[in-house]
């Protein structure tokens, strides 16, 4: 009789452990909106509206970028080194980069996900004081300056 009773109390203490953990386990970190716009001007290589979809992961995020930007020629798998540079509420910035970007044929140019580190709280926004995204390609540097602040807001980071 006496392994019956250990045994049930082996087990009120696992589940008991189990649920605690369940309890302080972290959350799963979130970043809202998902996705925003903003419109960016890269001189000759044109301009427009560009979609950004950010992701986060505790302390490292991630922003995918399709843009109105075209190459003229197609582009292979990872081949453009970018640079998106966003502004912090309250002063400084936040840069993501990467050479991430999938195969391209003639067209718009989407990069990422490109990597950065945010802190809870961070309120993300378009980049004005600079260049705010920097793409080499084959080679050639693209500067764009972002025109308008992201829609529907900033990404904020938890």
């Amino acid at each position: 009789m006496r392994s019956r009773s250990t045994l049930g109390t082996v087990a009120v203490v696992a589940g008991g452990l189990a649920a605690a953990s369940l309890a302080f386990a972290p959350t799963a970190a979130a970043v809202s909106p998902g996705s925003a716009t903003a419109t960016y001007d890269c001189g000759s290589w044109g301009g427009g509206s560009a979609t950004l979809v950010a992701t986060q992961s505790g302390t490292a995020a991630t922003i995918t970028l399709t843009s109105s930007v075209t190459t003229p020629i197609p582009v292979g798998a990872d081949q453009i080194n970018a640079t998106l540079t966003l502004a912090k509420a309250g002063g400084g910035t936040r840069v993501f980069s990467g050479k991430k970007n999938p195969a391209l044929p003639v067209g718009p140019v989407t990069i990422g996900p490109l990597s950065g580190t945010v802190a809870s709280g961070d309120s993300l926004n378009s980049y004005f004081a600079g260049v705010a995204l920097k793409m080499v390609i084959f080679g050639i540097p693209v500067n764009c300056d972002a025109l308008t602040s992201q829609s529907p807001g900033p990404f904020v980071f938890s």
